[in-house]
C-alpha cells in the first residue's frame, strides 16, 4: 500500500507551517510499499500529528492523504477498522496501554482483534527477545515507561501490517535495549515485506533508511 499526502497542511498549524519549508507539510510526497523512512523534526513541528493524521485519529486538515489511489476521508468506518487491523500497525508516543490490564492482555487484545496472525505463544518469545517476560503478568500502570514500551512494540507487531508507523518509540530504552528492539522490528517487517516510518528529534542509525525527511 502507498500512502500519499498532497499538499496536507493541519488547520490548527497552518500558518506556521505555511512559513517554512517541510518535507511533507504542504507538498506532494509518497510512501512506498517497503521503505523505511526517518522523518526528524524537533518538538512541536507535528511529528504526531502526522501519526495521527495516517491513522485518521484526525482530519483537521487541508489538502489529502490517500492509501493506494483511494482518498482516507472517503474511506467508511468499516472499510477504516481494516485497515487498521490489516495494514497499518502505530505505536503511539503516549503508548495507549490500558493500565488496569496487564502487559499480555494488552497485546491479546490486539492479537485477537481479527483472524490471528501469530500464536499467543508468539508473545512469550518476542517479550524473552525484549526482556520483559517478567511483567507480562503484571498490570501495564505499574510497569516502568521503558517496559511499557516494549510492551506497545510488541502489541504493534503482533498484528498484520503493510506500514509501522512508530512515534519516538524508543525514547526511555537504553542503547542496548533499542538494539533489541530495532533488530525485532526489522525482522517483523522484512517477514511481511513492510515499510516503517519513525518519528523522532535527531538523526540515528536505527535502521538502513530508504528516505529521511524533516518536518
Amino acid at each position: 500500500m502507498t500512502i500519499t499526502f498532497r499538499h496536507l497542511v493541519p488547520i490548527p498549524l497552518k500558518e506556521r507551517f505555511l512559513q517554512r519549508s517541510s518535507g511533507i507539510w504542504n507538498t506532494d510526497t509518497s510512501f512506498l510499499p517497503g521503505e523505511y523512512i526517518k522523518i526528524k523534526a524537533p518538538s512541536g513541528t507535528g511529528k504526531t500529528t502526522l501519526v495521527h493524521t495516517i491513522y485518521q485519529l484526525r482530519n483537521d486538515y487541508e489538502g489529502t492523504v490517500l492509501f493506494d489511489d483511494t482518498p482516507v476521508r472517503k474511506l467508511k468506518g468499516d472499510e477504516l477498522a481494516a485497515v487498521r487491523q490489516q495494514k497499518i500497525s502505530v505505536i503511539f508516543q503516549d503508548l495507549r496501554l490500558f493500565a488496569n490490564l496487564t502487559a499480555r492482555e494488552n497485546i491479546e487484545l490486539k492479537r485477537v482483534l481479527q483472524e490471528p496472525y501469530y500464536p499467543k505463544e508468539m508473545i512469550d518469545t518476542m517479550a524473552a527477545e525484549l526482556g520483559i517476560t517478567h511483567i507480562l503478568e503484571q498490570r501495564a500502570g505499574v510497569c516502568s515507561y521503558g517496559e511499557q514500551q516494549r510492551v506497545a512494540i510488541i502489541r504493534a507487531l503482533i498484528q498484520p501490517f503493510s506500514w509501522l508507523i512508530m512515534d519516538e518509540p524508543f525514547s526511555h530504552l537504553d542503547n542496548d535495549n533499542i538494539s533489541k528492539a530495532a533488530s525485532l522490528i526489522h525482522r517483523e517487517c522484512a517477514k511481511r515485506g513492510a515499510g516503517l516510518v519513525i518519528t523522532d528529534l535527531e538523526h540515528d542509525s536505527h535502521f538502513t533508511y530508504t528516505k529521511e525527511l524533516n518536518l
